[in-house]
């Protein structure tokens, strides 16, 4: 039974109902999503809207833009996925997770509208989390929001959004069962997120993924830049500057996210930005902007923990696919750094193969491979453990992971999983 508006009085029997809609389940159609706006009054969103689509990077691009917008003074919303430990972080205003009592609101507010529609209108995990966020940015007044598309775009719930921006971060090969097989196939996927006239920048892509791009743009009229005509941030002088008839750059600051992609994914966000900042009439102020950049920061991202219980720092990591696990690998060579052991598994759902020998030469050290209980995507860490070789070892769970690298010196590195780094998190006291 479809729930109605008045079946949620608290935040936990809205997580009940979240929960049994089941996390990974994908019907990538637009019908259910255009029927719940429609049902909101919000085929029109009253702020500026920005979709960010690609395969990796987009969280953290979506969060440098949103933290330039914010750092204006600009009331700003941030809409994220997945989230690490508690669902309430896909959803910021302000930086900030927004009430239970607010999200208990726009839980019923979406279900009054959708309940009409029985079963078929029901609306999948990302879907529902979309369109609330949708409902509270307008609730509560935000001036510009920032929505990362979860496979987007052909079939995405953020692509139905009124959008009147679309960045492009790096595309590669993941989800090829749902939205391949090849490159080229997901390519398509992701460029049907323009529309007729629409706005859109791309960082650096593949020759033919930025062929495809190029020609859906010219074939419906939109406007595609490239992000380095508009706007990059400098790892060497860590300056930001923004072009122009005068140009702006920022008095040099250090990213907090750490590696040279990041330095690109803030390029990127400055070069929405500047075209934000025209379609909003504000003027970019340099000091504002060094703020935004110094101060972005999203857990599981090259993010080095020290825990008072174990000798080893842990480096939890994000990348959960084949081109992120490369990119991985580059940044810890720039930083210098040698993992002195892996934790690494992966969904049943991703490129085993092609990550496994990636994975594998992230370190010279033991690999534990730890079984995901609770995760049904999760895959057997038996499988694993036969693709990455003689040096992996499987263990019951992320615990009995950590506890394996407890009493080991330098750096142990865990990815592969956001779902394994949500469970590491907690279980390593933090």
């Amino acid at each position: 039974m479809t729930p109605s508006s008045s079946d949620f009085t608290d935040f936990a029997a809205f997580s009940a109902y979240l929960d049994s809609l089941g996390l990974f389940r994908m019907e990538l159609t637009p019908n259910r999503m255009r029927a719940a706006l429609t049902g909101l009054r919000l085929t029109s969103l009253p702020h500026l809207a920005v979709q960010v689509v690609g395969t990796n990077g987009k969280g953290s691009t979506a969060a440098f833009l949103a933290g330039l917008l914010g750092a204006h003074g600009l009331p700003t919303g941030l809409y994220l996925s997945p989230h690490f430990v508690s669902v309430r972080e896909r959803i910021l205003v302000g930086g900030r997770p927004c009430d239970e009592a607010d999200w208990v609101a726009a839980a019923n507010a979406v279900l009054a509208v959708t309940a009409a529609g029985g079963e078929q209108g029901k609306l999948t995990y990302f879907e529902l989390l979309t369109a609330m966020a949708a409902r509270l940015f307008t609730d509560q007044g935000v001036e510009a929001a920032v929505y990362e598309a979860g496979l987007g775009g052909a079939g995405d719930a953020t692509t139905v959004l009124g959008r009147d921006l679309v960045l492009f971060t790096p595309i590669g090969l993941d989800h090829a069962h749902v939205i391949g097989p090849g490159l080229v196939d997901i390519a398509r996927d992701k460029a049907a997120a323009l529309g007729p006239g629409t706005l859109a920048v791309t960082g650096p892509q593949a020759p033919e993924v930025l062929d495809i791009l190029r020609r859906e743009a010219d074939r419906l009229g939109a406007r595609l830049h490239q992000a380095e005509a508009l706007a990059a941030y400098d790892p060497a002088t860590k300056t930001a500057r923004l072009a122009g008839k005068t140009p702006l750059r920022t008095p040099p600051v250090k990213l907090r996210l750490a590696g040279p992609h990041q330095a690109r994914n803030a390029s990127l966000a400055l070069a929405g930005f500047s075209l934000c900042a025209g379609l909003l009439g504000i003027a970019p102020d340099e000091t504002a902007m060094a703020r935004a950049l110094g101060e972005t920061f999203l857990p599981g991202r090259l993010h080095l923990l020290k825990l008072p219980d174990m000798a080893p720092a842990l480096l939890l990591d994000s990348a959960h696919n084949a081109p992120a696990l490369a990119t991985l690998a580059d940044a810890l060579r720039a930083l210098g750094i040698a993992p002195a052991a892996l934790i690494f598994t992966c969904l049943r759902d991703k490129d085993l193969d092609a990550m496994a020998p990636l994975a594998a030469r992230l370190t010279d050290g033991p690999v534990f491979v730890p079984e995901l209980p609770g995760v049904s995507r999760g895959r057997p860490a038996a499988e694993v453990v036969a693709a990455l070789g003689e040096r992996a070892v499987a263990v019951a769970d992320p615990a009995a992971a950590l506890d394996a690298v407890r009493q080991l010196d330098g750096t142990v590195l865990a990815c592969g999983s956001m779902y394994m780094l949500a469970a590491l998190f907690p279980a390593s006291g933090n």
